[in-house]
């Protein structure tokens, strides 16, 4: 049978909910940490995202500096810093930091995409060219040096940062980062939660190709899926809504707050739209808690992941909290 105990991890956007503000979506972002770590989880990861009206998610280092003072123990880290956007030396100097500040706690997930339309990454880029995004393996490396000891280090170093060997693990949407993660033996986290279409594919080039190193001795695979977990399934299926009108969002390039479930999609969606928004959201655990046993003991026959990250697109805060006591209950159970 296959393995469910596994960690589990949570992802958060902090999307703006209909009636919030931007402090209230931070304040929610922090209640969501603190309920992850008392369930158990094992690590609150935040995303990056630029020039998104609804999306609070744009200066990350400081949401996570910002969770990990209002946590006790939990690991916080970046699901992703887009490194296009960023220098390393800069990156390296910030988690370093915060490294310092709250010891074993600080992770850095790393992300090839800017995370923006064209005309916002052209504002954000450390150069006139967009040469970022193909020096994206050298800029790892460059991070793997910055944070590793002092005999690595060269004449330019991250101060702080030396010697807190800030774990690195990289993000991927496509299979061009299973070979990157697989070559440098780091932990390997796929976007299957807006981008499901190459996963399997990225698993199995990850697996195949991976050297160990002195990060990792063997494949360490992380996948995030959309999950929407309730009582039953009928009330699952109805706040899985919020989940379509967001990625409808996506769709239309609108600029919507995160919205109250609805009774019919058909009446927000046309069938094109429909299509586009299912394609994008098809790896999710939706339903009762035996239902996402019996969906996850089946992707789990299939992929054999070492740990799931989930996101929640519930309106609802109370019942997004307890969409992710059922998802760790369900892993928990013997």
């Amino acid at each position: 049978m296959a393995n469910i105990n596994i960690p589990v991890s949570i992802l958060n956007l902090v999307p703006i909910r209909k009636g919030q503000n931007a402090k209230q979506a931070i304040d929610s972002m922090v209640e969501l940490a603190r309920a992850a770590e008392k369930m158990g989880y094992r690590r609150f990861w935040i995303a990056e995202h630029h020039n998104a009206p609804t999306l609070v998610s744009s200066a990350t280092s400081i949401l996570i500096k910002h969770t990990l003072e209002h946590t006790e123990s939990i690991p916080v880290g970046s699901g992703g810093i887009m490194l296009p956007n960023h220098a390393p030396l800069v990156v390296a100097e910030q988690f370093g930091t915060m490294a310092t500040i709250y010891p074993n706690r600080v992770e850095l997930g790393l992300g090839r995409a800017p995370g923006t339309d064209r005309l916002t990454s052209n504002a954000l880029r450390r150069s006139s060219g967009h040469e970022s995004v193909y020096t994206f393996p050298d800029d790892v490396q460059s991070l793997l040096t910055y944070f590793g000891p002092e005999d690595v280090q060269s004449y330019v170093k991250a101060h702080p940062g030396v010697g807190t060997r800030v774990p690195i693990y990289i993000l991927g949407s496509s299979t061009d980062s299973a070979y990157l993660a697989a070559k440098l033996g780091l932990p390997y986290v796929f976007a299957s939660h807006f981008a499901p279409q190459q996963m399997a594919a990225a698993i199995s080039i990850y697996r195949e190709k991976f050297q160990p190193s002195q990060y990792l001795d063997k494949p360490y695979m992380m996948v995030c899926l959309n999950v929407i977990a309730a009582e039953t399934d009928e009330e699952a299926n109805l706040l899985a809504t919020s989940l379509d009108l967001f990625f409808l969002n996506v769709v239309r390039s609108a600029a919507m707050p995160l919205s109250p479930p609805v009774e019919n999609m058909d009446e927000y969606w046309t069938p094109m739209e429909k299509e586009m928004v299912k394609s994008m959201t098809s790896a999710v655990l939706m339903g009762s808690k035996d239902t996402i046993r019996a969906q996850f003991t089946n992707f789990q026959e299939q992929y054999q992941i070492d740990e799931l990250m989930a996101i929640s697109y519930i309106f609802d805060e109370e019942k997004q909290t307890r969409s992710y006591e059922i998802l760790k209950e369900v892993v928990d159970w013997k």
